[in-house]
């Protein structure tokens, strides 16, 4: 094996570590939320609240972090994303110290969430960065191990919590943290040292073209430029909806058809699990497919998946749905992200892959409010017939105007 090959062997190992804890720090922080939160005395209804605040922070940090990550000379995304993880440790402190349902321990969780979900499009953008170095990164090779530390990582952390109570989740939180930034500093080494023997640069965008690869604008600008990228993200608003449904209320639904706790957790594995064949093979199929059709497919996937969990009697059916979870979540996400990157200049990059999260994150938050008050006052499947309605009208968008991007940058 050559010294390229062990070498970017070697990066995507740190890159796929990256998102490995990136996703182990999830679990924690987001997954495990109501049950720390619920221990320490605080209602549903201040948990909702609690979260959807988280979101909001986030939907407000997440395009002022890309616009300063993509002009910043002196911290670039590794150093951002090294000094939010630092911060993040910090706030976990609070797990800790402050006891009872205060609004300090509200605010700490808060602020975890919310730099938490901010990383997310840094850590998307970092795979293209990366290969200024002259390295091929694979990002749905990345982000599978992302999916399967979590799915491993989400069932020992169950374990623990009951046996050592939920002290143990702060320090869990505490060690990943530490991990993640050792990954990101042996992530940089490696980058740097890379750049250094000077092999030439691996750019994936196709933006060359326009002559606007040094080329930073500023949100407004960026708005302006991609509008017909705006109406997709706009579409990923509605697609996301049902994700975002069975990701908040998968216990409700699974009441709704006499289901278990035991079901639930097993849902939800396997959620997470399907997702892994297609990220790890995705860099392999866009070969065959553009990611425009990829998009289409999973917009499709989407639509069915919700439609199958709305018209459920059974458990049995709601692990039928799940089969789609391998051309809906696992299939738009990577492909939205090397969608992005294929059509933008350097100078949006970042601006590009936070526009698709914090879309995502609107939706989070839409989807919280909306479908606790749904579920109140109609039930589960209202929800996921509005869920449905929402999700298809939202692919409906997609593939409309996906074909349209590339032409509406010329």
């Amino acid at each position: 094996m050559g010294i390229i090959e062990k070498e970017t062997r070697k990066l995507n190992c740190e890159y796929g570590a990256i998102f490995g804890t990136y996703w182990m720090i999830y679990a924690i922080v987001s997954s495990f939320a109501s049950v720390f939160m619920l221990a320490r005395g605080y209602s549903n209804s201040q948990i909702g609240i609690t979260l959807a605040s988280a979101n909001v922070l986030a939907f407000i940090m997440q395009p002022l972090i890309a616009d300063y990550t993509d002009r910043s000379k002196r911290l670039g995304i590794i150093g951002v994303t090294e000094l939010m993880t630092a911060l993040m440790m910090v706030f976990t402190i609070g797990m800790f110290v402050f006891k009872g349902g205060t609004v300090a321990l509200c605010v700490v969780f808060v602020l975890l969430i919310a730099f938490h979900t901010v990383l997310q499009p840094l850590f998307n953008s970092l795979a293209f960065k990366l290969e200024e170095c002259g390295l091929a990164t694979n990002y749905g090779v990345a982000r599978a191990g992302g999916s399967l530390a979590y799915s491993i990582f989400i069932a020992i952390l169950g374990t623990l919590v009951e046996k050592f109570g939920i002290v143990i989740m702060p320090i869990s939180g505490e060690i990943i943290c530490a991990l993640m930034i050792l990954c990101l500093v042996l992530t940089r080494r490696t980058f740097k040292k890379n750049l250094a023997m000077g092999h030439p640069p691996l750019y994936s965008s196709s933006s060359a073209e326009d002559g606007a690869d040094d080329e930073s604008i500023n949100l407004v600008q960026f708005i302006r430029r991609n509008k017909t990228f705006f109406l997709v993200n706009i579409g990923v608003v509605g697609l996301f909806f049902s994700n975002a449904i069975l990701n908040n209320y998968m216990a409700q639904i699974v009441d709704a058809v006499n289901g278990t706790t035991e079901d639930m957790g097993r849902i939800l594995g396997i959620m997470a699990f399907l997702e892994i064949p297609t990220m790890v093979f995705f860099k392999r199929i866009k070969k065959y497919f553009s990611c425009q059709l990829l998009l289409k497919i999973a917009a499709i996937g989407f639509t069915i998946k919700i439609a199958l969990v709305w018209i459920a009697g059974s458990v049995w059916m709601l692990y039928v749905a799940q089969v789609f979870q391998i051309i809906s979540f696992a299939l738009f996400l990577p492909g939205m992200v090397y969608f992005t990157d294929e059509i933008m200049s350097r100078g949006e990059a970042v601006k590009g892959q936070a526009l698709f999260t914090t879309m995502i994150t609107l939706t989070t938050i839409f989807s919280s409010l909306l479908g606790g008050w749904i579920l109140d006052v109609a039930g589960a499947k209202t929800l996921t017939l509005v869920a449905t309605i929402a999700t298809a009208a939202g692919a409906v968008l997609i593939i409309a105007v996906i074909d349209k991007v590339q032409s509406s940058r010329r």
